[in-house]
């Protein structure tokens, strides 16, 4: 069991990072009752659940959240809880019965946790907005992409996952923690905003000192260094490269066979493009898989770029247990990794109200009530 066992959470249905901090917590042990709408039921045309892998590890209860039944029913489950994670707009838990007053009032020691984008406050609060709008507003996606070209969005991982769910997940757990000595719940106001910026602590640090510019690609860590960059290969696939230490720097030039060549320094920033060219036409002539017989493993600081298909059957991820196959899908296995108490799926991807009457019973919720709440149209 994991490091949560024992620990019960309610999470209100939502989509991304909300259920991305719902899978976190679930795998390190957390009994976890997501509450989905009762529209929400059934599997639809083109949807098959074991594929909607952010929903794993926990189950669902089809619930009609605006009928006084069912709001009931939630501020039963909360009472229980030693964690909330909802992920609506600013205002949408006070106008279904379910804001900090009523839950605090029912459960004075519960994590209350928030996850919006803009945040709980502020002129933006109301709007609609996803990932790239949030990263776009912190700073963040002006920093990446190549020179000369428009900024990269970065999947969804700096907003949703990365600003949001795991800061979602750190303040779920801090506050739990911090629950556990004073006896006092608190809410847990996360923006994807203020996690994306959190996330570009270092960047802002580098900036202020002069080191950093705002243009694109210039730096040593966004495309602009020749030692650290991706580089294609003969056979049109690619190799990452991030020797930075003047060590690794020169096992880069042993490796590649530019040892003695009359090169610029490494830190010649006005020398980077050039430099970018010569490596360039070196890491073509060969083909990624010989580049990793001569440089994997080794301290230039190098790696093979893989494709999602090919990821899990590295050597190195199969050792390791990065990922794993559950219900016929290949998917990444929990993480962190404890030394004791292991973290573990605790099942395949939930379908919306699909263990509405096992999960209640779980919780202490009679027959008779569950047959009740079903005859009220509260639940399903």
């Amino acid at each position: 069991m994991g490091p949560l066992a024992g620990y019960k959470i309610v999470e209100m249905g939502g989509i991304g990072p909300g259920p991305m901090c719902a899978l976190l917590l679930a795998d390190m042990g957390a009994d976890i009752i997501r509450i989905d709408r009762m529209q929400e039921t059934g599997l639809g045309v083109h949807t098959d659940p074991k594929f909607n892998l952010l929903m794993r590890g926990r189950r669902s209860v089809a619930v009609d959240s605006k009928s006084k039944e069912g709001q009931e029913l939630i501020l039963s489950l909360i009472e229980q809880a030693d964690g909330l994670i909802e992920g609506f707009r600013p205002g949408v838990m006070e106008r279904l019965g379910l804001g900090p007053d009523v839950v605090f009032a029912r459960n004075p020691k519960i994590a209350y946790g928030r996850m919006t984008g803009w945040g709980q406050d502020g002129p933006m609060a109301p709007a609609a907005g996803h990932d790239l709008n949030y990263i776009a507003l912190s700073g963040a996606l002006h920093a990446m992409g190549r020179r000369g070209s428009m900024p990269t969005p970065p999947l969804n991982l700096v907003g949703d996952f990365g600003g949001g769910a795991l800061y979602l997940a750190m303040g779920m757990l801090a506050t739990m923690l911090e629950a556990s000595n004073s006896g006092k719940g608190q809410v847990v106001d996360v923006s994807m905003v203020d996690g994306a910026a959190s996330l570009m602590t270092t960047f802002f640090g580098l900036k202020a000192a002069g080191r950093w510019s705002d243009e694109r690609g210039t730096n040593i860590l966004d495309s602009g260094a020749h030692f650290y960059d991706v580089y294609e290969t003969k056979d049109g696939k690619y190799v990452s490269i991030g020797s930075i230490e003047t060590k690794f720097y020169a096992e880069l030039l042993r490796l590649t066979g530019l040892e003695g060549e009359d090169l610029p320094n490494q830190m010649d920033v006005s020398a980077w493009p050039a430099l970018r060219e010569r490596f360039a036409a070196v890491f073509i002539t060969k083909t990624r898989d010989e580049w990793c017989d001569i440089m994997e493993g080794t301290d230039v600081c190098f790696a093979p770029v893989l494709s999602m298909e090919e990821a899990p059957q590295h050597p190195h991820n199969i050792a390791r247990g990065t990922f794993v196959e559950l219900d016929g899908v290949v998917q990444p296995a929990p993480a962190p990794k404890f030394s004791r108490t292991k973290s573990e799926i605790q099942g395949p991807a939930c379908a919306p109200g699909e263990h509405t009457d096992e999960a209640l019973l779980s919780w202490g919720v009679s027959e008779d009530r569950i047959r009740d709440l079903k005859a009220a149209s509260a639940i399903k």
